[in-house]
């Protein structure tokens, strides 16, 4: 599942991934479930670590972690991006990513 960042945020109208910061005191996998639900209002069963990347934009360096996860409950709502798709592999190239995101495409790809 990909979805569209809303216009009003940085990289405006670039597809991405949910997620989001790690709160103090919370774990990545805890993170995840938090931005899960307050982005999409579903809730999650994280599995193990797909794949780290940290990348350097002009305005901030950010670290992802990409997880495994199923949905445990809830089906995804647009609560705060402008738009989501399951996509299949095949698709990545009919859309604009986030360039933090480029790494992690290709692997997907190459599975």
């Amino acid at each position: 599942m990909i979805c569209q960042r809303p216009k009003n945020k940085a990289r405006a109208l670039l597809w991405a991934f949910v997620g989001g910061k790690v709160e103090k005191g919370e774990t990545k996998e805890q993170a995840l479930i938090r931005e899960c639900k307050e982005e999409l209002n579903i809730t999650l069963n994280v599995g193990d670590v797909f794949m780290e990347v940290v990348h350097e934009y002009p305005d901030i360096t950010v670290h992802l972690t990409l997880f495994n996860a199923t949905i445990a409950e809830g089906v995804p709502q647009k609560l705060e991006h402008n738009e989501l798709k399951w996509i299949a592999s095949a698709e990545i190239p009919n859309y604009d990513f986030c360039p933090a995101d480029e790494e992690i495409l290709e692997k997907i790809k190459s599975i």
